[in-house]
């Protein structure tokens, strides 16, 4: 998935303009690309598995979605973490 930095999906967009924080925003589409990589994720081990783990590349396939799953994993959680932080920020400014 290629991301351009000057133009946000129109549905990203349309959150945005509602007013919602970007944290919220990043972490609904967080989600969403975590459910993709894991699926990917699946498809790879399914494939390797029927060839009986005999194809290199097959295996990189599949170590390449365990690292998505891996990295979108931490930054998802991350956002957990930003938005409870800011949430007390914001209790303790009263």
């Amino acid at each position: 998935m290629e991301i351009n930095i000057l133009e946000l999906e129109p549905y990203l967009q349309k959150q945005v303009d509602a007013g919602l924080p970007g944290t919220d925003i990043l972490h609904g589409h967080l989600k969403n690309m975590l459910f993709e990589a894991e699926r990917q994720l699946e498809e790879a081990q399914r494939v390797e598995e029927e060839n009986d783990y005999s194809d290199a590349m097959e295996s990189m396939e599949r170590k390449y979605w365990e690292g998505q799953v891996d990295a979108l994993g931490d930054i998802y959680a991350m956002t957990y973490a930003l938005a409870f932080a800011i949430e007390e920020r914001t209790k303790a400014r009263g």
